[in-house]
């Protein structure tokens, strides 16, 4: 009787030796793997990025790009019911768990293409609003905000979709438009931003898109893993691990990123708490120093800084310690005089003042001009109520205070 050469490896696991049974559970790749590889291929060519993908990708952008411009919320709603089945999003998640490298890169790289798409119309949109009215922009801030709120949505959606994708004869359609709203929308504000020129919507509106477009990876990943979609070999097992480590990250530093840039996130309220800090410690310092100075620097500053002035004072004043008034008298025919310019009638009338004006003469010296007249140089207050300074004829004064010259 001839002996087998080996041994007959048995269809059915159950049919197993004991120990091999147990060899095999303890191996990392179940050995009925092979089983889902058709369910596989099924599914990687329903994620498949078609031209239709690419043609209402654009027709979507559109749509959307033109609610940001006539500020139409309603619209939004109606560019992500025009995007299409966004199966090549979902084949990013299909292409970690199975942990195709090739898969997975032919897939991103299909749907940046159309994302890439989607921010050009809106690049052009931004362009726009230079001839049309400024959209509403807090409205558009809003939308380029990371939210739990379109976070969750985000995670239903693909999750649905994933499940929807799974079944056979049937088509994401409503969950996909979930995916298409938190994907899109912020890619078009993204570049309405860029092409208007408006703060706080470029690149929060591009960061927005790639923290959605990784939760959307990772979330994909998850779920198909749970349906039973495994790697094939050792190999995909190691990559697909590594391309969801990476996504984490990814949501990570896009996030921290996002704070820097949208600055409405907790991170940067670090810079200005650091600047408000220092800002109040001069102040402190000051307030400190304040109650002290003051006492002994007003006390005896103030008899020095207002006696200076006042000896300053006293001593301008010494010229005229015996001012001479005088007031103006003049026969009643006239009832006033002029006050000139110059100790002369040839020279400009500077005002006139009525009988009984008292004025100042400052240089008791009379000036003679030519016909032999004595004119005195006074101050009077002009109508305003400032002093100035003029000539008159000494004929025309009353002196009140006689001087020993005279």
């Amino acid at each position: 009787m001839p002996i087998p050469k080996s041994d007959q490896i048995p269809d059915d696991p159950e049919d197993l030796t004991p120990a091999r049974r147990r060899r095999a559970d303890r191996g990392l790749i179940p050995e009925d793997l092979i089983e889902i590889a058709e369910d596989i291929e099924e599914l990687a060519h329903k994620t498949i990025p078609s031209f239709d993908f690419f043609l209402f990708s654009l027709l979507s952008a559109a749509i959307i790009t033109a609610s940001i411009l006539v500020d139409s919320p309603a619209l939004l709603v109606l560019g992500a019911l025009t995007a299409p089945v966004m199966a090549p999003f979902i084949g990013i998640s299909l292409g970690t768990a199975t942990g195709s490298l090739k898969f997975f890169s032919q897939r991103l790289a299909g749907s940046l293409v159309a994302s890439g798409f989607v921010f050009l119309v809106g690049i052009l949109g931004g362009y726009a609003t230079f001839v049309l009215k400024t959209p509403n922009v807090q409205f558009l801030i809003y939308n380029a905000r990371v939210s739990w709120t379109h976070i969750v949505l985000l995670i239903a959606g693909t999750a649905l979709a994933v499940i929807s994708l799974k079944q056979k004869g049937q088509t994401p359609v409503l969950p996909s438009v979930a995916i298409a709203y938190e994907l899109y929308v912020p890619l078009a504000i993204a570049g309405v931003g860029f092409g208007s020129g408006q703060p706080h919507l470029w690149p929060d509106g591009l960061v927005l898109f790639g923290i959605h477009l990784a939760v959307v990876a990772i979330t994909g990943t998850v779920v198909f893993m749970l349906l039973g979609i495994k790697p094939l070999t050792f190999i995909g097992y190691t990559l697909g691990s590594l391309i969801a480590i990476l996504s984490i990250l990814g949501v990570i530093g896009l996030s921290s990123a996002g704070a820097v840039v949208g600055g409405k996130i907790a991170m940067p309220t670090l810079v200005p708490t650091a600047t408000l800090t220092g800002t109040p410690a001069p102040p402190t310092a000051t307030a400190t120093e304040t109650p002290i100075p003051p006492t002994p620097t007003i006390t005896p500053t103030v008899p020095t800084a207002t006696y200076t002035p006042l000896p300053t004072e006293t001593s301008t004043a010494t010229p005229k310690p015996t001012p001479f008034y005088a007031e103006i008298a003049v026969s009643v025919e006239y009832a006033g005089a002029y006050i000139r310019s110059e100790p002369s009638l040839d020279s400009q009338i500077m005002t006139s003042l009525i009988n009984g004006t008292v004025i100042e003469i400052l240089d008791p010296s009379p000036s003679i001009d030519e016909q032999g007249r004595n004119w005195l140089s006074i101050r009077f207050v002009n109508e305003d109520g400032l002093e100035e300074d003029g000539w008159i004829i000494d004929n025309l004064l009353l002196i009140s205070t006689p001087r020993p010259e005279w």
